[in-house]
């Protein structure tokens, strides 16, 4: 099968398209920059721009498309509306166009109309909008917290938690009471249920909860997280969100906190679904959320480093 990958170049995308290959489909990879693989086709175009998507899905049998953000920034016209309606729009568009029948969606857990986010609710748009586009054959997933190795300069939810908040500070300061629950998935589980579904007959029409097998308070994940970068657990400090939120919003967008106001507000409605269905119909191998999973956290840092 000839399949056309857009993130390709991405945290989730670089494990999606070792997968597609390990599978043995033909990959076009939409790249704006970046070298890939000589085992890969790349095309050269952005989400964001329609024209410059103009044939490059012309052939192919399914697109898997993965773009996303998790920070805006509109000075630059990074936005959630921008990239993840628009950009999906744009993509279905030129897909449909080309006669393409197949369709694998990136959404996210808690995408609704009615989310506590512009994120949940520009993943929603994207959802209905692959939903109502005619394709013979698509497929929507919608994650949990992914975790793996994101490579050099790749972001993950555990790394990120791991450089700005565990290693530098000797308490943990939590927003609420740190009960609010997690369920991390692995990116492998991820990769090979997108690849899956491409032949899938029973993911054909089928949006995706994805999550993994067991939950986690958010307390319990940072102790996980901390033992994973071979330190001692620390004392974790709450704080009470009617304080916390106001601090959040002020920083939002600096970047000096781990997390952007958008994330606060998701992180303290948890994190969980209904993973019945992923396990069922798909064959993926389940990993766990532990510190041997988690090894890629405590990799040789350079003398100095936190």
């Amino acid at each position: 099968m000839k399949v056309f990958l857009t993130g390709g170049t991405g945290f989730v995308g670089s494990y999606v398209l070792r997968e597609l290959i390990r599978q043995g489909h033909a990959v076009r990879c939409l790249t704006r920059d970046k070298a890939l693989s000589p085992r890969v086709e790349q095309a050269v175009g952005s989400v964001t721009d329609p024209e410059t998507l103009r044939g490059l899905m012309d052939g192919c049998d399914a697109v898997v498309h993965l773009v996303g953000i998790i920070r805006e920034n509109p000075a630059r016209g990074v936005t959630f509306d921008a990239l993840h309606f628009e950009g999906t729009k744009n993509v279905a568009d030129e897909a449909r166009k080309a006669g393409v029948p197949g369709f694998a969606h990136m959404s996210a857990n808690g995408a609704r109309p009615d989310g506590v986010s512009a994120y949940q609710t520009s993943k929603w748009r994207a959802e209905e909008y692959v939903r109502g586009a005619g394709f013979a054959r698509w497929t929507i997933f919608r994650p949990s917290l992914i975790f793996g190795d994101p490579g050099p300069g790749g972001f993950e939810f555990a790394s990120e938690l791991a450089r700005t908040l565990v290693r530098p500070w000797p308490v943990l300061p939590v927003f609420g009471d740190g009960r609010y629950e997690m369920q991390p998935v692995s990116v492998e589980e991820v990769a090979a249920a997108f690849a899956q579904a491409l032949t899938l007959e029973a993911a054909q029409g089928a949006t995706y909860c994805v999550g993994g097998r067991e939950r986690l308070a958010f307390s319990a994940l940072l102790d996980r997280i901390t033992d994973a970068t071979g330190h001692a657990r620390k004392p974790q400090i709450p704080q009470p969100v009617r304080l916390a939120r106001p601090l959040v919003r002020f920083f939002d967008g600096t970047g000096l906190l781990p997390v952007s106001l958008d994330q606060f507000d998701m992180l303290l409605e948890g994190n969980t679904c209904d993973n019945t269905a992923f396990y069922r119909d798909f064959d993926v191998v389940f990993k766990p959320f532990s510190p041997e999973n988690l090894s890629y956290l405590n990799r040789r840092r350079k003398p100095g480093s936190a």
